[in-house]
């Protein structure tokens, strides 16, 4: 059943609540037709989806605070929160498939289920399931580089040439194989983000004037490593600017 949020409340049943299970909040009225056209197929997502997705209602009428800090100006407003923050809304009696695909965008789904597992078994089964998703394909070369296979790393990223961390896996494996810059794999294998990146930096300044594709691998595989960083983390920034200036 739907939580009927409050401004008393709305912290801990909405905000709260969001950063273990996303919650979409229904901000509605008793005079509201529409609002009322909309509910049951709000309430039929939420039932379908099996504690998956939270559905809270908020009566616009006994919550103005409420209305005004989230600006709602017309309704049925429909908010969907994630981690405190609002993820996705949508205003209007919007049809029962539109609702649905709302929900689907916030329910994890089991390709999701199977990334977060992490295991090999796991993400191979992701894979299988959403073939097209960069994120798994990384996931499991990741896991199958842990085990050494490097031939199965390449095939489960090669369909990827345009994501950065599938693109530095490719070069890594390739780079590996060429006997170029072994210690930065030992390093990154060991968790040295920076001493990897150290080695791989040396390699590619040390290349001569016919090493062009094993430049451009080394500048994949720099910029791989670089993806996993938080864009905003300094150490990044200082090994693109290192990076550039090799180039």
């Amino acid at each position: 059943m739907p939580i009927d949020a409050t401004e008393a409340d709305f912290e801990a049943s909405v905000l709260e609540r969001s950063k273990e299970v996303p919650v979409v909040v229904d901000f509605w009225a008793d005079w509201c037709g529409p609002c009322k056209q909309l509910g049951p197929a709000l309430e039929a997502a939420e039932t379908k989806r099996e504690g998956e997705v939270v559905l809270a209602k908020v009566d616009t009428d006994s919550n103005q605070a409420l209305a005004a800090r989230y600006g709602i100006q017309g309704i049925p407003a429909v908010k969907a929160f994630r981690d405190g923050q609002i993820v996705d809304e949508f205003v209007g009696a919007v049809p029962p498939a539109q609702v649905e695909a709302f929900f689907d965008g916030l329910a994890p789904s089991r390709a999701d289920e199977l990334l977060a597992a992490g295991d090999e078994l796991s993400l191979r089964e992701a894979h299988e399931l959403e073939p097209r998703r960069a994120d798994i394909a990384v996931a499991l070369a990741k896991a199958r580089l842990a085990r050494g296979a490097e031939a199965e790393a390449l095939e489960a990223v090669e369909d990827f040439p345009d994501d950065f961390g599938a693109a530095g896996i490719a070069a890594r494996v390739k780079l590996a194989e060429a006997g170029v810059a072994p210690e930065a794999w030992t390093a990154l294998d060991a968790g040295e983000r920076t001493a990897a990146l150290d080695a791989l930096l040396e390699a590619l300044g040390s290349l001569n004037g016919d090493g062009g594709d094993h430049r451009d691998l080394i500048r994949r595989a720099v910029i791989g490593v670089l993806s996993d960083f938080d864009p905003a983390d300094p150490t990044a920034r200082d090994y693109r600017r290192k990076l550039s200036a090799a180039l």
